[in-house]
């Protein structure tokens, strides 16, 4: 909650949903396999398809920035295990 001139207002956080595929709580893999499935999904598709923000949403959600920024760098330089044909 955070407060303005006119009183308090309610910040709305959305995070990853549950992803069966991944029930642990340490969340590494979930966190690539979403980076891959949404780099996939964008290639195929492109950046503007809706159901791709599902899988930038989990990323934003459970990677860090460093390591996202690392794998984007790797994948500007050809050398990301992601990439697919």
């Amino acid at each position: 909650e955070s407060h303005t001139m006119s009183g308090p207002t309610k910040s709305i956080v959305n995070t990853a949903g549950f992803d069966p595929r991944f029930p642990n709580v340490n969340q590494t893999k979930s966190c690539w396999q979403n980076y891959v499935d949404y780099n996939k999904c964008i290639d195929v598709k492109g950046e503007d398809y809706a159901p791709c923000k599902k899988f930038l949403k989990a990323v934003q959600s459970l990677c860090p920035d460093e390591w996202v920024n690392n794998w984007n760098d790797s994948k500007d330089n050809g050398v990301n295990p992601s990439i697919h044909d």
